[in-house]
């Protein structure tokens, strides 16, 4: 396996995936038998997610793709516990607002979740606990 180029390879399937809109859902239109996946979301008061995080959201990933190909219609949202101690405890440790914190390390997580490839739909699901727009 010494040709096995693992990010370029990775980057290229990742991309085909994002370009056919493999995590999209379409529950209005679609005639198909509809499922719902959720995740635990993670609190966005760290640098980064952990290994127990890459573990629970390759075991959804893993149904929602088995899902999927069975020609099943299934919404895999994802988003961020951003409101309470631990967004306010990180902002403490740091010396930073919680509202800029939440918008980094959200982003930071974002791309983390991009880079292990696990598909979810961010356009019909994303959640941002700490949102105006959620809690109201």
């Amino acid at each position: 396996m010494k040709n096995y180029n693992h990010k370029k390879i990775e980057k290229k399937l990742q991309e085909k995936w994002k370009k056919a809109n493999l995590f999209k859902t379409d529950f209005e239109n679609s005639e198909k038998q509809k499922f719902y996946i959720l995740d635990m979301f993670p609190y966005p008061s760290g640098d980064g997610l952990h290994m127990g995080h890459t573990e629970n959201y390759t075991i959804t990933d893993t149904y929602f793709r088995f899902l999927s190909m069975n020609g099943k219609n299934v919404l895999h949202p994802q988003g961020f516990d951003a409101f309470g101690l631990p967004a306010e405890n990180y902002a403490i440790k740091t010396g930073i607002h919680p509202a800029k914190t939440i918008n980094q390390t959200t982003k930071r997580f974002r791309e983390q979740i991009d880079n292990i490839g696990a598909l979810y739909d961010f356009q019909n699901g994303k959640v941002v606990t700490s949102n105006p727009n959620y809690y109201k």
